[in-house]
């Protein structure tokens, strides 16, 4: 099977520049301390790596 990540954010997009946000909403993350399941994509993990800051992320 393929592995998954868990992101979680954990920090708010409030103050944040509007890429942040575009890529928050991209990413599925819909509420702050909600994880969603995603498959490591090369684009994935581009988007996951440009907001790192503001999420929690494990490995499933």
């Amino acid at each position: 099977m393929d592995k998954k990540l868990r992101i979680t954010q954990i920090k708010s997009q409030i103050n944040r520049p509007q890429v942040q946000k575009r890529t928050i909403k991209a990413l599925g993350i819909q509420k702050l301390n909600r994880p969603i399941e995603v498959v490591p994509t090369p684009q994935v993990l581009g988007m996951i790596n440009s907001v790192k800051h503001l999420l929690k992320i494990e490995e499933i």
